[in-house]
């Protein structure tokens, strides 16, 4: 299948990133479905046409009439759902998701998943630290990175297909990776990131911090406001290569104490031009 603007596209789940692919989809003139858990959900996408149609039941005459079906659930969530409700899928359907963590998701449900349908596995490396349909935007798409993570079970044109999504949705850089290589890349870029953010804002409980922080601390720690539940599942999913990360920062804060420690001036220099230097690597691409 092309994802020509007549086809159908279904999305499970409307959270802050299903709501922000629904929206974004919509936009780019197709029409999309959702099936939810809250009926508040969908009447507010709804009312912003941001879908064409909304329920909280699985409809099997909708889940039929989806060419292409994508999964925004938690990834625990997702595997359950596959294993109870895949007997609704259309022979030849594509499904994909949006699940932050791999290697324990995409082999679990291509080993389970029906030999007429094919998952094909991607993340968007965007987001918010909101959890909710309201604070969904597809603006947060733009100049963002997309990763698709096929498997030896999947075909050129389902691989395709989800690169094809992932330009629609406004992404500027589409790349594939294994899916081991992805969470040992999103260890350390996501999750790292998001444990530093938390024991920053835990590791000091002076009152009143508030009213003197400038915009590097706020910077810093804006993903500190950070969906409990799902990121401590996906923590534990990817926990082995999380810790190797752990271990190898601590390892780096430890050398740039001892530095300061031993009035090591030199040495701290050198590790700011070699972060200024790394850092100018990750802005976004202009478009």
């Amino acid at each position: 299948m092309r994802l020509d603007t007549d086809a159908n596209i279904l999305i499970v789940g409307l959270g802050v990133i299903g709501g922000g692919y629904a929206a974004a989809l919509t936009e780019a003139g197709y029409r999309v479905s959702c099936i939810t858990s809250e009926q508040r959900d969908i009447e507010y996408a709804l009312e912003r046409k941001m879908i064409e149609y909304g329920t909280t039941e699985l409809e099997e005459e909708l889940i039929q009439s989806a060419d292409l079906i994508i999964f925004a659930l938690y990834p625990t969530v997702f595997i359950d759902w596959i294993e109870k409700n895949q007997h609704l899928f259309r022979p030849g359907t594509i499904i994909t998701d949006v699940t932050g963590v791999k290697t324990s998701v995409v082999y679990k449900v291509q080993d389970m998943l029906r030999d007429d349908v094919e998952f094909i596995s991607a993340h968007p490396m965007a987001g918010r630290e909101q959890s909710g349909v309201e604070f969904s935007d597809p603006s947060v798409f733009r100049g963002a990175n997309y990763i698709v993570t096929p498997t030896e079970k999947n075909s050129s044109e389902a691989i395709a297909v989800c690169r094809e999504l992932g330009h629609v949705l406004g992404f500027a850089r589409i790349t594939e990776l294994s899916v081991e290589e992805h969470d040992r890349m999103i260890a350390f870029l996501s999750q790292l990131t998001h444990c530093i953010a938390v024991t920053l804002m835990t590791c000091n409980e002076t009152p009143n911090l508030e009213k003197y922080t400038g915009d590097s601390f706020r910077d810093l720690t804006r993903i500190a406001k950070i969906n409990d539940k799902m990121w401590s599942e996906l923590f534990l999913l990817n926990k082995d290569a999380l810790l190797c990360e752990m271990d190898s920062f601590l390892s780096e804060f430890s050398e740039f104490r001892n530095m300061l420690a031993s009035d090591d001036a030199e040495g701290m220099r050198a590790k700011m031009r070699a972060s200024t230097k790394r850092r100018s690597l990750f802005d976004k691409p202009k478009r």
